[in-house]
């Protein structure tokens, strides 16, 4: 009896709830109705904005897969370890069971005390018959729980793997789409010329942002949104994780005014404002740089990036693509396969964003808020 009794303690109650299986599958819904947006897209008046629309939400979706399938792996596993712990347990408890016999009662019993400790016996057994049922049930959950994660597992991937190959054609899609955009407004025509002079001559990016308006010819006056008026709401470029806030030193002894956000590989990076576009292009030690102008004396600056889009003296509605993240293009992004493996590099790129007002640098988390997210 004391065997039976400490078998039903180890055992115990069944673990938490199926919240990864439910996060997994929304996940899929969200990849879903991103397939369903890209196919809108081809059709859409605004064909640039729909694709936009289209890339956003299957980095969401594929962010939110894997989470829910990483949770799934992970749930799975500590599920198979408990029941794998439990073996031992499980056989020792049948065969105590099997001991006692199929119709063994409390009347089967002689107690050593006489007919006090029988009774004792028998009011044991009669509380043991509902705990192993309990515990049978708990067993049984876990097990179901184990096989409906791993299954979904292997559901999710076809899933998966078509949300990387639609995110892959929308991207594409995007920046032929930017390229045959013609409907911009343009506030002013770049001089090639100057701008040359300008990157030759320049040493800082200070010296660059003061000499910009030396750049451009026939400048027209456009009345754009105030983004003054909404200092400390803009919504950060890029989803991702602040890496750097302004002011703090790097790994190379370099302090910088700027704030860097760790993206995905390709992650989609758009104005959060409406802006002219200043410069798009390489500058000094940033790389690909845009720098985009949402009124005067005020400067967004976006450095890190693998491809940009639009042209020098464009206006961008908000919202519109600025440009992509670097990362492989052929490889899958950072998810977690449904074995619990990882491809892809996990927010390997990085954004440095810094926002001028007039001749000085600004804190930008003055300026946008924190609250976008990671995705893809």
């Amino acid at each position: 009896m004391r065997l039976v009794a400490f078998l039903l303690l180890s055992i115990g109650a069944p673990l938490a709830a199926q919240t990864p299986a439910e996060a997994a599958r929304a996940a899929m819904a969200q990849l879903e109705e991103a397939t369903v947006k890209l196919d809108a897209a081809e059709s859409a008046r605004d064909r640039v904005r729909a694709l936009t629309e289209a890339v956003k939400a299957f980095e969401t979706g594929l962010a939110a897969m894997r989470d829910g399938l990483r949770a799934a792996s992970i749930r799975e596993t500590e599920l198979r370890r408990t029941l794998d712990a439990r073996d031992g347990e499980v056989t020792r408890l049948l065969a105590a069971l099997s001991a006692l016999g199929g119709t063994a009662g409390p009347q089967s019993f002689v107690h050593p005390d006489g007919p006090i400790g029988a009774a004792r016996a028998g009011l044991l057994m009669a509380s043991v018959t509902p705990a192993l049922s309990d515990a049978a049930a708990g067993l049984r959950a876990d097990v179901e729980e184990a096989t409906a994660l791993r299954q979904l597992q292997q559901d999710a991937a076809n899933t998966l793997q078509a949300g990387l190959a639609d995110i892959q054609t929308a991207r594409t899609a995007l920046s032929q789409a930017m390229a045959d955009r013609t409907d911009l407004p343009l506030k002013f025509t770049e001089d090639p010329v100057r701008t040359a002079i300008l990157i030759g001559a320049t040493e800082t990016l200070d010296g660059f942002a003061a000499g910009l308006s030396q750049i451009s010819e026939d400048e027209a006056d456009l009345d754009l949104p105030s983004a003054r008026n909404r200092k400390g709401a803009l919504p950060l470029p890029v989803a991702g994780e602040i890496l750097r806030r302004a002011g703090e030193t790097d790994a190379a002894g370099i302090t910088r005014p700027g704030v860097l956000i760790a993206t995905r590989p390709r992650a989609l990076v758009t104005t959060p404002t409406a802006a002219t576009i200043r410069y798009r292009g390489p500058l000094l030690d940033y790389g690909l740089v845009s720098i985009l102008e949402p009124e005067p004396d005020i400067l967004f600056v976006f450095a890190g990036l693998d491809t940009v889009f639009g042209e020098t003296g464009q206006v961008l509605p908000e919202g519109s693509p600025v440009g992509l993240m670097g990362g492989p293009k052929g490889v899958p992004d950072d998810i977690q396969s449904p074995s619990g493996e990882r491809a892809g590099e996990a927010l390997s790129e990085t954004l440095y964003i810094e926002v001028r007002f007039g001749d000085m640098p600004e804190n930008p988390l003055g300026w946008f808020t924190e609250d976008k997210g990671t995705t893809e």
